[in-house]
Formats: C-alpha cells, structure tokens, sequence
C-alpha cells in the first residue's frame, strides 16, 4: 500500500520560518513523508535529517522548475539531495519558453537526457502536469505530445489529478493510459480558480485514487496549494478523508 505525503506549498513562508514546527504538525496530522524543494537550500543537511528523524518522516520527493533540471549542475545538486535524504523522485513542471506545441517538443529531448542522468543515479524523473498541457494545438494536446516523444523508461510522470481535471480530462482515464509511466500522485481538489481539501471539490477523488493504486506507488501525495484556514486543519482534513478510503 501506498504511503502519503504531504506537499509543503500549504505552508507558505513557514517553511523557511519554522521548518520544525511545520514537520511536527505534518507528522501530527498522519502524515509519512513530506515534498517539497531543495531543502539543503535552506539548512544544512545534517540539520534536515535530524529535524525529520525527530518527527518521523520521510521525503517523498522533490518539486522543481525546468531551469533547476535542464542546467545540469542544479540538476545534480538536486539529484545529490535526493540520494541524501534516501528518496527517490525529481519531480518537475513546465517545458521552458515559448508558445504552441514546440516547447513540448523541445522539452521532451531534454527530459529524455535529464531521465536518463536521474535513473542512472537511482532516482525517477516525473513530469508534473497542470491544466495547460492539455490546450490543443492543431489538435494536439501538449501533455500527450510530450508523452509521445519521451521515453517512458526515463520520463516518468507525477500525475495531478486536480489539474488534468481542470484541462478537461477524467483523472482516473488519464493515468489508466499512462499507467507505464505514472508512478507518483498529487491528490488535490478544489474548483476552477479555486483549491479545498479533498473530497470537497469537483474532482472525483475515489476512482482517481483506485486507478492510482493499480500503479502500485510508493507515494500518494496530498497537495493544497492554498487555504483559508489554518494549514494544519487543512492537511489533517485531507488526510482523514483518505482514511476514510482506506489509504
């Protein structure tokens, strides 16, 4: 069965605040493992490791932009991290610069090289999807024309089923006809503008987690880009309710 994790962008600027407080109520909430950034960034690794030993954690993964895996030095330290604190997903969104259908065919040529560099050094390069890959371009989607073009064995993906319910696709279809290559989740829910926790939102949470599942992931990960309330609240809510799934 899976594990989950939680992604820190809930948390704003407490993360670099009060990076101990916001493990410990990550931990208190249910949560086994946390996502975030390079967080060797922002305290030296030895620090890192302690504070999520002290609570119990693990790191699910980690989120980047384009620049930070198409410069292969960033791309390495960013690898380094991973190996570091014992995980073993990069995740990254956007193809860089640019309009149209191009910018995906560019990407998909770096992504093959960045997958290849990550799976050599034991880590799994995913592409993470918003709602924007799935405009059409002379009646072609730019999330399927990156699938197309990368290799699957490199290119994994992180599949958020909020976005590719936003760009107008069932979830659950979308990672039934990717399933070689969908291999880490972001559960997240809301409406068009808008994020909640999960299951009070328009996406259909229950049969996007059973398609997840049937990928066999180590992590299901539960992100909330935004809240009202207090964040603790929030996560704990998100993770009650995939209790109440069976997760």
């Amino acid at each position: 069965m899976a594990e989950v994790g939680v992604q820190l962008i809930i948390y704003g600027r407490r993360v670099q605040e009060d990076l101990e407080g916001v493990f410990k109520e990550v931990s208190n909430a249910g949560y086994k493992g946390i996502e975030a950034g390079n967080l060797f960034e922002l305290r030296p690794p030895e620090e890192i490791k302690r504070i999520l030993g002290e609570n119990s954690l693990l790191v699910a993964g980690m989120h980047s932009g384009y620049g930070d895996v198409e410069d292969e030095g960033r791309l390495m330290r960013n690898i380094g991290f991973l190996k570091e604190v014992d995980s073993r997903y990069l995740m990254c969104s956007g193809v860089g610069p640019g309009h149209g259908i191009e910018p995906y065919e560019r990407a998909a040529e770096t992504f093959n090289k960045v997958g290849k560099i990550c799976r050599e050094n034991g880590i799994f390069f995913c592409y993470h999807n918003h709602n924007w890959e799935f405009a059409e371009f002379e009646g072609v989607k730019g999330i399927h024309r990156l699938c197309e073009l990368t290799d699957p064995e490199y290119v994994k993906l992180c599949v958020d089923v909020y976005w590719v319910t936003i760009g107008g696709e069932d979830p659950a279809e979308f990672i039934r006809r990717y399933k070689d290559r969908a291999v880490y989740f972001h559960f997240k829910d809301g409406a068009p503008g808008s994020f909640s926790e999960l299951g009070k939102g328009v996406v259909d949470i229950p049969r996007a987690l059973e398609a997840a599942l049937y990928c066999s992931p180590e992590w299901i990960v539960v992100e909330q880009d935004r809240t009202d309330k207090d964040p603790f609240i929030s996560i704990k809510e998100s993770r009650e309710y995939l209790k109440g799934l069976g997760l």
